[in-house]
């Protein structure tokens, strides 16, 4: 299933946590990444679950860097960057975008969210605001 598949778009993810309806899926609102349903949930958790991947998200939050410069922050290849940093893209919590370089282009990345929600029982929010 690829990642397209799974996010929500921004209405339909406000509608669903605001009506108690269950839509499952992974949307960005207002700097918050929101989670919902236990496969959306794994696959967020299992991108989270490197401290090479969290490493480079707070760098990302203070600052956009290119492929190169997240390779010297975490002392590892450029390959192996690009490969992390695809992780975090493939659920939303980064951005890419390309930018000319001084030879080619060059890839910069962004944080996109500052704040993660998983919501475990959609619709329980509702319920206890009652």
């Amino acid at each position: 299933m690829s990642i397209g598949a799974l996010r929500l778009s921004k209405g339909e993810g406000e509608k669903a946590l605001h009506t108690g309806e269950a839509k499952e899926g992974i949307f960005e609102e207002d700097g918050v990444l929101v989670v919902s349903g236990d496969e959306y949930i794994y696959r967020v958790c299992s991108a989270l679950a490197s401290p090479t991947r969290i490493k480079i998200l707070k760098e990302l939050l203070r600052k956009e860097a290119d492929i190169g410069e997240i390779a010297e922050m975490i002392a590892q290849s450029k390959a192996n960057a690009s490969t992390q940093v695809r992780r975090l893209e493939e659920i939303g919590l980064v951005r890419s975008e390309y930018k000319p370089g001084v030879r080619g282009v060059r890839k910069v990345v962004k944080a996109t969210v500052r704040e993660i929600r998983i919501i475990l029982s959609p619709g329980s929010e509702n319920q206890q605001e009652e």
